[in-house]
């Protein structure tokens, strides 16, 4: 078991005001993070990011010279900061100017101005991820789960995928199909004990997986925890009468997902 705290958390802050750098700056410092390194713009953000391999890049939204969506794919694309996590800071509050973002696999979202209690929620969620404290199951051996991982995103799924690892699971024992068909293929000749789903999908989606799971499979008990980027209380309960045991939002909270694992496991 791998422990991380925040104070040890190296961060590279790309943000082309002078002021907010300032102001952003001094809030981290409050967390007691002190190894912070900063840029102004995006090209000389990615060269950093590159060279530093921080544990979380925070960024803003826009750049002269492009924006932070590029700055992610970046990022992500260099096997050597495939551990590097990201934060959105912005003033962007249109759901679909903010759906890429939801769906690269950001850590985290945060407004200008953010309060503070949002800033140390998605420093936690960070050392989550990059920390591996495994699942704490009392009467299961969480190396031994049998996962079905269902997402249309290649990209989606292998964050997803990186968070059950940090969780103990074995990846070896984690199954993925592309959507709810593939899906139900996997479940007529494989036993799982958790499905983990996208709500959104081509051909069958996350709810008609779901109803096929309750009504049709051979494990119609089968825990279902659905993944959505507009995860909120009129989805939870359309999901619940499709059978769905939990809803989790777009981008996962490490302790959420550890919470609400938990509890369909034990159930």
């Amino acid at each position: 078991m791998e422990h991380v705290s925040i104070d040890q958390l190296s961060i590279l802050l790309i943000e082309p005001s002078c002021a907010q750098r300032k102001i952003i700056m001094n809030q981290l410092m409050e967390e007691g993070i002190h190894s912070i390194k900063t840029a102004g713009d995006l090209t000389t953000g990615k060269q950093l990011a590159e060279q530093l391999k921080p544990d979380l890049v925070v960024s803003a939204m826009h750049f002269a010279d492009g924006t932070a969506l590029e700055l992610v794919a970046h990022v992500k694309s260099h096997s050597a900061c495939e551990e590097t996590q990201f934060m959105l800071i912005s003033s962007e509050i249109r759901k679909e100017q903010l759906e890429a973002y939801r769906q690269s696999g950001v850590v985290a979202i945060l407004p200008k101005p953010f309060e503070l209690s949002h800033l140390h929620s998605a420093l936690l969620s960070t050392v989550d991820l990059l920390g591996h404290d495994e699942l704490d199951l009392d009467y299961l051996d969480v190396t031994e789960l049998r996962v079905l991982l269902v997402d249309d995103s290649g990209l989606s799924r292998k964050i997803i995928r990186r968070t059950l690892n940090t969780l103990g699971m074995n990846d070896n024992n984690i199954i993925e199909a592309q959507d709810g068909k593939e899906a139900i293929g996997l479940l007529q000749t494989h036993e799982f004990d958790l499905v983990i789903t996208d709500y959104n999908m081509p051909l069958v989606d996350g709810l008609m997986l779901a109803k096929y799971i309750r009504q049709y499979s051979q494990q119609p008990m089968l825990p279902i925890l659905m993944v959505s980027s507009d995860a909120n209380e009129s989805h939870l309960s359309n999901v619940a009468r499709h059978g769905v045991n939990a809803l989790c939002d777009k981008p996962f909270e490490p302790q959420l997902v550890r919470r609400l694992l938990k509890q369909l496991l034990e159930e």
